[in-house]
């Protein structure tokens, strides 16, 4: 009970100031939005890069192992 209690009286006041300081909350989403796109970019960035050098070493393990049946299949015909 008193979480939501103490949830309401936060959520007044944070209504209250965010009405009467307005202005500075726009120039503090102004200051934060273009940075956090920025981290936002650079983290999707690197799990790209991360993506395709999965795919690559998934390609290279199934490589690997074709060549690895190819050889075998051909002991058991000289064998």
């Amino acid at each position: 009970m008193g979480a939501l209690i103490g949830g309401i009286i936060a959520a007044v006041i944070g209504l209250i100031f965010l009405v009467k300081w307005f202005a500075l909350f726009v120039k503090g989403l102004m200051a934060a939005v273009p940075f956090f796109l920025f981290i936002g970019g650079l983290i999707a960035i690197a799990a790209g890069i991360s993506d395709i050098k999965d795919r690559l070493e998934e390609k290279r393990e199934k490589a690997k192992e074709k060549k690895e049946e190819g050889k075998k299949e051909e002991e058991k015909k000289e064998g």
